[in-house]
């Protein structure tokens, strides 16, 4: 599939009614080959999980500096734990939307599909996807601060906070903090998918946090298409072939019908 000389069509998306964009995307997903999805903060906000910088965002509530920094854990991981354990039991009473199961239907067909999520939160899985990278990792994973040792504890509270490795060693969330480098297999992988696919979905993300909201542009450089679905427009509305407006959970399983 070769990359597109047109500009982008912006639709907005109304159930029942297929617009040309809407159309013309769910044909490009159907024919293509190699297709890989970006989630963010926005398809996990149709479950009842807040976001970060939308409107009533997390970050506009708490200073990031003082809850998700390696500064922040060192100073007080209490702290730092008691609202983690929070948002684990936030998250522990929703479950994954019509837009998480339709991505997780998609993939059970068969074909090359990669699923990049910047979400912590676990719903892909829980909807049934498999083959999900994780760029900002995972808030049910503990990581030992002296071993090293990772584990995964689904509990929705924690019996101790701060919780500790069987050496003795203080856990951490098993997340990507500010400041800190993405794990390096799983981005290389996200980027070796955006480099060869036909098609990248891009899903209810702010696209605002580095280096993730790159991948489109990378996507795009090497020949993919470029399908938004957002509520709003984003950075990637720019480069998008088609950027369709509507919730993940309205658009997505028309897209993939």
């Amino acid at each position: 599939m070769g990359k597109s000389s047109e500009p982008a069509r912006h639709a907005p998306y109304n159930k029942g009614l297929d617009s040309t964009a809407t159309c013309a995307a769910r044909s490009a997903l159907q024919n293509a080959s190699r297709i890989a999805v970006l989630t963010g903060a926005g398809i996990s906000a149709e479950s009842g999980i807040p976001t970060f910088r939308g409107p009533g965002g997390i970050w506009r509530t708490y200073r990031a500096e003082n809850l998700a920094t390696p500064e922040a854990f060192a100073r007080n991981p209490k702290f730092v734990w008691e609202w983690y354990d929070y948002r684990r039991s936030v998250i522990a009473t929703v479950g994954p939307n019509a837009g998480h199961r339709a991505l997780a239907a998609f993939e059970q067909r068969g074909g090359d599909f990669t699923l990049i999520t910047q979400n912590v939160d676990g719903l892909h899985d829980r909807a049934g996807s498999r083959n999900v990278l994780k760029v900002h990792g995972d808030i049910w994973s503990l990581r030992c601060t002296i071993c090293g040792r990772e584990r995964e504890e689904k509990s929705a509270r924690l019996t101790e906070l701060p919780p500790h490795c069987r050496c003795g060693g203080l856990e951490r969330p098993g997340v990507v903090w500010f400041g800190e480098a993405l794990p390096s297999s799983v981005w290389e992988l996200a980027q070796r998918a955006a480099r060869h696919i036909d098609v990248l979905l891009v899903v209810g993300t702010s696209a605002v946090v580095h280096p993730v909201a790159g991948l489109a542009h990378l996507a795009k450089s090497h020949g993919a298409m470029v399908v938004e679905v957002n509520l709003a427009e984003t950075p990637v509305t720019s480069v998008a072939d088609y950027s369709l407006r509507g919730s993940a959970a309205e658009v997505l399983p028309e897209l993939f019908a």
